[in-house]
């Protein structure tokens, strides 16, 4: 697979929550570009650095409901909590929130942390078990998904969640609300994805001959 920048070297850290052991990973500046298609292929990279809803994208493409499993809500306060630098701007304390996106049968296709302030986030998540899509609609909030980085990575506890073998693709982003930080959201897609949207890659086609 062809690295648009360098792999990382960042070191890992305990987490509490399913973060990706990267075996790359790009920054805003590629994701404002795009990746060549030998590394990511064009729907896929709708899907993961396109603005849209992640959650309405996935009813779409299954044509079930997307549905949410809450598995974690833990006050942090102002640990950094191993998240993507961007947290910063996120005012604490703060509120984590991890959920499993699946669908109305119950197959899971995304893994999804938040970050929120802990005095909103009752204010945004009225009912904690609809997606934060679904959350924000009832509420007519306007929102800007502002993508910041983009990830190829393993983890194995989502590999056993998934039941499907890494690396996986994901994505951060911070959702702004009147020109403020609401929430950081990091994102994990299931490969299981791929029946819907085909292969994550599309191989390089040989340039044609030029013998005569």
């Amino acid at each position: 697979m062809a690295s648009a920048v360098h792999p990382t070297q960042r070191p890992l850290l305990p987490s509490a929550w399913h973060v990706l052991q990267p075996l790359w990973q790009g920054d805003v500046s590629v994701v404002q570009r795009g990746l060549p298609h030998s590394q990511l292929a064009p729907a896929w990279q709708i899907l993961l650095l396109g603005d849209g809803s992640p959650t309405r994208h996935l009813q779409l493409l299954t044509t079930q409901p997307t549905e949410v499993d809450v598995i974690d809500m833990s006050a942090i306060g102002t640990d950094s909590d191993s998240a993507p630098a961007q947290l910063s701007v996120v005012p604490g304390p703060r509120i984590r929130r991890q959920v499993w996106l699946r669908t109305a049968s119950g197959q899971r296709l995304a893994y999804a942390t938040s970050w929120w302030e802990a005095s909103h986030v009752d204010e945004y998540l009225q009912n904690r078990s609809l997606p934060i899509w679904a959350s924000l609609a009832r509420l007519r909030t306007e929102l800007y998904r502002d993508i910041q980085g983009i990830y190829w990575g393993h983890n194995p506890q989502l590999e056993a969640a998934f039941g499907q073998k890494g690396p996986f693709w994901g994505r951060h982003y911070l959702f702004w609300h009147h020109g403020r930080p609401l929430t950081l959201i990091y994102e994990v897609f299931s490969p299981y994805l791929c029946r819907y949207l085909g292969p994550t890659a599309i191989a390089s086609t040989p340039a044609p001959s030029t013998d005569s």
